[in-house]
C-alpha cells in the first residue's frame, strides 16, 4: 500500500495502464471508481485498516443469518426487527473499538486529513458535517 495518495495514484495509473489491454472493461471500472477506491487516504491513518475492510458487515450479518434460519420465520415484520435488533444488540459486545476513536470528533467537525494526517492551519473554519 502506498503512503501517500500520490503515490497511490501513480501505482493506480501504472496497474490500468499495464492491464488495460487485456481487461479493458476491468480496468474501466476500476478507473470510474478511482476517487472512491482512494478516498480512506483522506481520512485519519488509524481509520484507514478499518475503512478497507468489510468484515464487520459480513460478520454482523452473518450472525443475525445464522440465528434468523433456525427461528423458522417470525409472526410479524415487528418482531423480526425486534429479533434482529436484539441479535445486533448482543453482537456488538465482543466488537473491539475502532483503532483512533479520538479522531472522530474531528471527522464530525469537518477537519481536513491528507494521506493520514491532519492538515493544521486551513484557512477557513471547519463546517460541521452529518454523520453517516
Amino acid at each position: 500500500m502506498a503512503e501517500t495518495k500520490n503515490d497511490a495514484i501513480a501505482a493506480f495509473d501504472a496497474f490500468v495502464e499495464t492491464y488495460q489491454v487485456k481487461y479493458d472493461k476491468a480496468a474501466g471500472c476500476l478507473t470510474k471508481d478511482r476517487d472512491t477506491l482512494l478516498a480512506f487516504y483522506d481520512f485519519p491513518a488509524e481509520h484507514w485498516k478499518h475503512l478497507r475492510t468489510t468484515n464487520p458487515i459480513e460478520s454482523t450479518f452473518a450472525t443475525v443469518r445464522h440465528c434468523t434460519i433456525r427461528s423458522k420465520g417470525c409472526l410479524s415484520n415487528k418482531t423480526a426487527l425486534a429479533m434482529v435488533f436484539k441479535l445486533v444488540e448482543g453482537a456488538q459486545k465482543s466488537w473491539r473499538r475502532i483503532d483512533g476513536h479520538y479522531q472522530l470528533p474531528k471527522l464530525i467537525q469537518g477537519v481536513k486529513f491528507t494521506d493520514g494526517i491532519e492538515v493544521i492551519g486551513n484557512s477557513a473554519a471547519p463546517q460541521p458535517q452529518a454523520a453517516a
